[in-house]
This record gives structure tokens, sequence and C-alpha cells, in this order.
């Protein structure tokens, strides 16, 4: 029983350099695979809470708002599309400012009046800049074989 007390305190008080609170931040991407053909680019917001779980290694929440703005093909224009994230998010620090994490859940998606929603995923690189942190990333939905998917470029600032 001690030494599960001791390692629970080595955790808890190493996890203390491990970011944590409340992360809002803004991303642009460029669509690849399946959505490179219809959508141009995406601009979107981001927001999660991160708790820290062991020395470097922080787990929570994540949500967000990212539009696809749609291409003109054939003379057709492609509509907007949006998408809203509901997920899980872990970051594991690597280096004094250079982190690798993950976001994991369910994305829904909605464009013209119609609605639809898959497996959300998003792994990512960041480097830690002062209270900030500059990002990039690679997010999709993917569902039925299909995917929407882009490669994102973004920059989060932690709110203590």
């Amino acid at each position: 029983m001690k030494k599960l007390i001791l390692l629970g305190a080595f955790a808890l008080f190493g996890s203390m350099n491990a970011q944590s609170g409340f992360k809002l931040g803004a991303h642009v991407g460029l669509p690849v695979g399946d959505a490179g053909n219809a959508y141009s680019f995406t601009l979107g917001a981001d927001a999660a809470y991160l708790w820290p779980v062991a020395d470097s290694f922080s787990a929570g929440i994540a949500t967000g708002y990212s539009a696809w703005l749609g291409k003109s093909v054939g003379g057709i224009t492609i509509p907007t599309m949006s998408m809203v994230p509901v997920a899980a998010t872990a970051s594991y620090k690597l280096a004094e400012n250079f982190s690798v994490g993950a976001d994991l859940g369910y994305g829904f998606l909605f464009s013209s009046g119609s609605s639809d929603s898959g497996f959300y995923y998003q792994p990512k690189v960041a480097y830690t800049l002062g209270n900030g942190e500059l990002s990039l990333g690679y997010q999709g939905v993917s569902k039925n074989g299909y995917s929407y998917s882009a490669i994102n470029l973004g920059y989060s600032i932690f709110l203590k």
C-alpha cells in the first residue's frame, strides 16, 4: 500500500510540468484525400480542458468548430460543410517545448440542411511558445469508407 501511495504522489507532483487547464485556439488547413476534390481550405476554432494524469502526460475533453469551404467544380459551387467534434484528448510532452497528442471521438457534419456524423480523429504535434502552442495536425471524420480530412496548422493558448 505504501508503494501505491508513493507512486500516486510522484505522479501527482511530477505531473505539474504537464500543460493543464483550458486551452483555446484556432486553425487553418488544406483538405486532403476525398475532401481535397470538393473543398478548398478549412478554418476553425478549438477548445479543450486537460487534466494532468502523470509526469508529462495530460488527458481531457475537446470540441470545436471547423468550416470546410467548398470549391466550384464544373460550374457548381460545393456548399460549405461544418464539423463539430466531441472527443477525448491526450498530450504527451516529449521534451521541454515539444509534445505529441491525439483527439479521438465523434464528429458531427452539417451542410445545406443535411447532417451526418462519424469517427473523429486528430493526431498532432505541438511546439510550446510561452503560454501557447503552435501545432500541426491531421484532422478527419471517417464514415463508411469515406473521409473528410485536412492537414491543419493551429495556435492555442492555455488559460490558467
